[in-house]
């Protein structure tokens, strides 16, 4: 316990509370020995990171429990039901899938977006096309710190062209399926980015 404590930056009554709390899950036990592993580290980088964006514990608890008991991961954070797919991911395979930067600041920084939430020992990613995206960037070299920012800028952006469509298809065709005419919005935001992007490239030659 010690270790762990160390580990996670914390002392042995905090762990100890977390523990009451049912913050972490129990370690594993051979005899009268406990043994805490790599998932307990990470749950421990969770619950500080969320404490760091103004969670408080009451919040971490009740959204563990509600994990636990097998709610909706998308539920929990009162997020809408979408076409992208969650992916569910082991510590291991998170820190491996971003070549080691996985920091404490950098998970912040993605629960903050709503990017990650805990899930038992498990951590989901709310987008399988954002997660390849993201990784396939830092392999190129770009810091995940600078492709969460560039996330958090897209994201304005297309939160943007989101209300400039809802309100423009709302005004002159109300009556019209919203669901009939997604792919439509999204088809013209690919082309104009496309467009933009041969733009770009052209004036640099």
């Amino acid at each position: 316990m010690t270790e762990l404590a160390e580990a996670a930056g914390i002392t042995v009554r905090t762990l100890r509370f977390y523990r009451e709390r049912g913050l972490i899950p129990p370690p594993r036990r051979e005899g009268r020995l406990a043994w805490y592993d790599e998932h307990h580290l990470a749950r421990l980088h969770t619950i500080a990171a969320m404490l760091e964006r103004g969670h408080t514990l009451s919040v971490i608890a009740e959204l563990n429990e509600a994990l636990e008991s097998g709610r909706d991961v998308g539920e929990i954070l009162g997020i809408q039901p979408t076409e992208e797919t969650p992916v569910r991911l082991s510590p291991e395979e998170l820190a491996d899938a971003f070549a080691g930067e996985v920091t404490p600041e950098n998970l912040a920084a993605a629960l903050d977006l709503g990017y990650l939430a805990p899930d038992g020992d498990e951590i989901v990613h709310i987008s399988r096309r954002l997660l390849d995206a993201s990784t396939a960037l830092v392999r190129a070299g770009v810091p995940l710190a600078e492709v969460m920012q560039a996330g958090a800028r897209v994201r304005e952006h297309a939160d943007a062209l989101a209300e400039l469509f809802l309100t423009t298809i709302r005004t002159y065709a109300p009556d019209e399926n919203m669901a009939k005419l997604r792919p439509l919005a999204k088809a013209v935001v690919e082309a104009e980015l496309s467009l933009a992007l041969d733009r770009r490239l052209a004036a640099e030659e």
